[in-house]
């Protein structure tokens, strides 16, 4: 049975659950959710994920929601296809995966929500949370800034998991002013210029909306 995601390319967590099965090799169909005609929330989704929310993955029988569980899921099951992404040690990586969740991701999720997100949805952005938010995630990019000039990636010398759970937030806030975050810290800025030329994320990157 063919590996289905079920979501859409413009959802940054779509995007998410797309790199790793591109860092895996693996063959998939993208089956589009309609979320403006309520399709996430008919009965048929539900039955996916009841919390009506993509995306959704399904390998064989047995399906996933949340993409940080579908990343982790994948990069397990498929440990010996493609990248390893579990390859570092697991003090380091589940301690950057975790940071991924709890300080980068809330207030990067509201700036590339208002600035990329949005737009493509017929929605007005609303600058004065951008700027507020763009506080907050300065000061966790500091963070970030100073680990990266000791380490080459988030969880020592391999790309793993960690570093792939940030790039389509960090790839949708490329495509707006507020790259300079960035793009103004030389470490993290080298960083993503590595991971971003990854044969993977061109295949992802190319068929995305932004």
């Amino acid at each position: 049975m063919a590996i289905k995601l079920h979501g859409q390319p413009w959802s940054n967590n779509t995007v998410r659950a797309m790199t790793v099965l591109n860092e895996k090799g693996l063959d998939y169909v993208l089956c589009p959710v309609d979320l403006r005609s309520g399709g996430h929330k008919k009965p048929e989704f539900l039955a996916l994920n009841p919390f009506g929310q993509i995306p959704v993955f399904q390998d064989g029988d047995g399906s996933v929601f949340e993409s940080r569980a579908i990343t982790r899921y994948v990069a397990t099951r498929y440990k010996e296809t493609g990248t390893d992404l579990l390859s570092a040690s697991s003090a380091a990586l589940e301690t950057w995966l975790q940071v991924e969740g709890s300080q980068f991701n809330p207030p990067m999720f509201r700036i590339i929500f208002e600035l990329g997100i949005k737009p493509l949805i017929g929605m007005s952005t609303n600058m004065s949370v951008v700027e507020n938010e763009s506080d907050k995630i300065g000061k966790v990019l500091d963070v970030y800034e100073a680990h990266l000039a000791k380490n080459k990636y988030l969880a020592g010398d391999e790309f793993t998991l960690a570093d792939l759970n940030h790039m389509p937030e960090i790839y949708i806030l490329s495509k707006s002013a507020k790259f300079d975050l960035i793009d103004s810290r030389p470490h993290l800025k080298a960083w993503w210029e590595d991971i971003s030329a990854r044969p993977a994320w061109k295949k992802t990157a190319v068929s995305l909306p932004f």
